[in-house]
């Protein structure tokens, strides 16, 4: 009996610990979920504010639902040019062109300095048939990154000139994770505010005169910079939010099934592993150490 009253204890105990653990975690859910941004009340509504109805929804004319939802844009796009080199990484480009693609009337196409197949870091082939000797004007030029081959891309002459050349009149100037570098090579992140991959980011963008914010992207004034890879998504749907409004970015967003829920946690140093952390980072070090010193003799 004794033993039975100490195991019955236990047995509460341990219930209790865990229903407090559990309790911790839904409220740790609940406090992330309050730092997204909610759908405001007034959007879409009728002149009263009250809500449309899936009834009166589905009683409109493709051409009412189309005004209904229009926002007069902001700024009007016509030009966006995603810049590719050989060693880009795949994701950098690809998603920032499935989210600009759908801005109408924007043409959004690849960009190289040769004409032909460009080959990504994961050995992905893009056929560009535009070059850099062909375009004189975009209103969004995108600066994807890599690693090895984006630290060579910053030392390219021709290629940085291009870039400031686009710079001089385009409405924004955009990179993706270490595209960051290029666009700072070229003298354009100079006092500004910035973000790039993790790998070194602070130490990278200071010696290019930039201030490293820790976020998934970020803007100063037409400079638009992420973080790395898969931030390139998000600082593209924050960019057509900013030029064609909520609506149009709701669209895009829908349109691309966009709702990430990662199978764990990670995806940044404060989330990940320690041992995991500093490996990527000597991998890191691995590919781009030797072409620093090559280039820097």
């Amino acid at each position: 009996m004794k033993y039975l009253s100490i195991l019955l204890i236990i047995t509460c105990v341990l219930f209790s610990c865990q229903s407090e653990t559990s309790g911790e975690n839904r409220n740790t859910k609940t406090q992330m979920d309050d730092t997204k941004e909610t759908i405001p009340e007034k959007r879409n509504v009728k002149p009263d504010g009250s809500k449309y109805t899936i009834k009166e929804l589905e009683n409109m004319t493709h051409d009412e639902l189309m005004a209904l939802t229009y926002e007069a844009p902001r700024d009007t796009i016509f030009t966006i040019g995603i810049l590719l080199y050989d060693g880009y990484f795949s994701l950098d480009a690809m998603g920032p062109h499935s989210v600009f693609s759908s801005m109408y009337p924007a043409k959004t196409f690849f960009i190289a300095k040769e004409k032909g197949l460009i080959q990504s870091n994961n050995g992905l082939k893009t056929q560009v048939d535009t070059t850099i000797a062909e375009v004189k004007h975009l209103d969004i030029l995108v600066v994807p990154g890599g690693t090895a081959d984006t630290y060579r891309a910053t030392k390219d002459q021709k290629l940085l000139n291009w870039i400031r050349q686009i710079d001089q009149n385009s409405k924004y100037t955009t990179s993706v994770c270490t595209g960051a570098w290029i666009l700072g090579a070229a003298g354009l992140l100079k006092g500004k505010k910035a973000t790039t991959n993790w790998y070194d980011a602070e130490n990278k963008l200071k010696g290019y005169g930039a201030t490293f914010v820790n976020k998934r992207y970020t803007n100063d004034g037409k400079y638009w910079t992420s973080a790395g890879v898969s931030a390139g998504i998000d600082m593209s749907l924050a960019l057509v939010d900013h030029t064609m409004g909520r609506n149009y970015a709701d669209f895009v967003m829908l349109n691309l099934e966009y709702d990430p829920a990662p199978p764990f946690e990670g995806g940044s140093p404060e989330k990940t592993d320690p041992v995991v952390t500093y490996m990527t980072k000597k991998m890191y070090d691995f590919y781009i150490e030797p072409v620093i010193k090559e280039l820097n003799p």
